[in-house]
């Protein structure tokens, strides 16, 4: 038996990944799911870890690909949703796809095994009492309306998001800047700028027409049943805009006023497409006013139409859906625990991760981090040089706010990706002539992110205490 007691909320991803690490460390876990005894417009089983959209984990590529990096870095952590993931795998290419109902019972009889987990099915109203001791809450983009009101109330109204309005995501070394340039409008100088704040990308009449007409015909994702989601003036679809009068992006997001190419400063530009530092390291870019609902593969079309963005790489493209996840940057301390309340933590996708791995992996950092409070210990965060550490790094503090400037918080959810790493130096290759770009640079980054991730978290894990004091 063990005094060492916690509750986890949200049997989902993140939630069984989170029991599963605090179990492993010593800690006995009351793991609390909703279903069935109240069902979700999405859900179709009483299942743990139910894969509610699509059944793949995407690329399980670790030298190539930041998702599989992070597989690699969460097996090599004990995740008990990779191990389960690797058992019920499917032909997918270089993709981790997974016979979802497999993959589901696995996780479900794992945790119902595990003699430190009780699974509690029942719906928990609100936010537990300081009586409940340590606790986790995990409850998805499908958090419970009763639930939903209370982190509200707790955290503040404006700081949970029930509708998630995406802007693509560019990577600034994809940026083709014989066309482009910096530049904020007018030259202003806003705070902390240098009035060179954003990126600016030019379209003459032409090229403004053709972008115009395919924004109309683009092939648009629809809403699913459940999502409910309601079209507001501050946040329209792009192509919404278009649809409502051809000149109307000239006069919203895609105004060309107060900016002078310095390729052609004689030439004045149609309309101009700018894009704003999304992370501290510069390495990210977003859209500016592009929420989307057209389809991935017509955005990418599209937007590479964009002169400068011809051969644009996307850490992220548009949307808009139902999500509730939390303001996290501001909520949030670097070990995921509410700053407003030292028992309570939150993982998962409701801390503004997006994807099956990302929401697991802040599960599995979660779970580890109250296990070692628990064990007397300070929790010991990733260095942000491996994938675990890039993603809470973007969660908990990398994001630049825009509140003063737009009025509202911009934090947006994210996927994994290579541009929230550090930046890594490597060689040009010997005998090489000639400046090194394009793909083999590219792939040899990635490579040398990689090697230094998988490097630095062996030396993070060789400094889990609290596993150390379990065994």
């Amino acid at each position: 038996m063990t005094d060492k007691k916690a509750h986890v909320v949200g049997g989902g991803l993140a939630g069984c990944e989170a029991a599963w690490q605090l179990a492993k460390r010593g800690v006995a876990v009351t793991l609390h799911e909703m279903r069935p005894v109240r069902e979700t417009e999405a859900h179709q089983t009483d299942g743990l870890a139910e894969l509610v959209c699509s059944n793949s984990f995407r690329s399980d590529d670790h030298n190539a690909n930041a998702v599989g990096l992070l597989h690699e870095e969460m097996r090599r952590a004990g995740s008990i949703i990779l191990k389960c993931a690797d058992a019920h795998k499917v032909p997918a290419g270089t993709a981790l796809a997974v016979d979802r109902d497999g993959f589901s019972q696995a996780v479900t009889h794992a945790i119902d095994s595990e003699p430190l987990i009780t699974v509690s099915r029942e719906e928990v109203h609100g936010l537990p009492d300081e009586s409940w001791g340590p606790t986790i809450v995990a409850t998805g983009p499908l958090t419970a309306p009763a639930l939903a009101a209370d982190i509200a109330k707790e955290t503040g109204q404006e700081a949970l998001s029930f509708f998630d309005a995406i802007a693509p995501i560019v990577h600034y070394d994809s940026i083709d800047f014989d066309k482009a340039w910096f530049q904020s409008r007018y030259d202003k100088v806003g705070p902390g700028g240098n009035g060179k704040d954003y990126i600016n990308c030019p379209l003459d009449r032409d090229q403004y027409e053709a972008f115009i007409d395919g924004l109309i015909a683009g092939d648009q994702a629809a809403f699913k049943q459940w999502e409910n989601v309601p079209y507001f003036d501050g946040c329209l679809p792009i192509e919404v805009m278009a649809e409502r009068g051809r000149e109307t992006l000239r006069h919203g997001p895609m105004k060309p006023m107060g900016l002078t190419n310095v390729h052609q400063p004689d030439i004045k530009a149609y309309a101009i497409v700018q894009l704003r530092q999304d992370n501290a390291l510069g390495t990210l870019y977003n859209m500016v006013g592009f929420q989307t609902k057209l389809k991935y593969g017509a955005q990418a079309e599209i937007f590479r139409t964009i002169p400068g963005l011809e051969n644009a790489e996307f850490a992220r493209l548009g949307g808009l859906h139902r999500n509730t996840y939390l303001n996290s940057p501001s909520l949030l301390d670097e070990t995921l625990r509410l700053k407003s309340r030292d028992g309570l933590r939150f993982a998962g996708q409701i801390t503004g991760c997006e994807g099956y791995v990302e929401s697991a992996a802040i599960g599995l950092l979660t779970g580890r981090f109250l296990a070692e409070e628990l064990q007397g210990n300070t929790p010991s965060v990733p260095p942000e040089t491996t994938a675990f550490g890039a993603l809470l790094n973007h969660i908990t503090k990398g994001h630049i706010a825009y509140e003063e400037e737009m009025g509202k918080k911009s934090f947006q959810p994210m996927n994994v990706n290579f541009g929230l790493f550090p930046p890594v130096q490597i060689e040009k290759p010997e005998g090489h002539v000639g400046r090194w770009r394009g793909k083999d640079k590219g792939a040899a980054k990635k490579l040398a992110v990689s090697k230094r991730a998988l490097s630095d978290l062996e030396k993070w894990l060789g400094n889990d205490a609290s596993l150390q004091a379990a065994e």
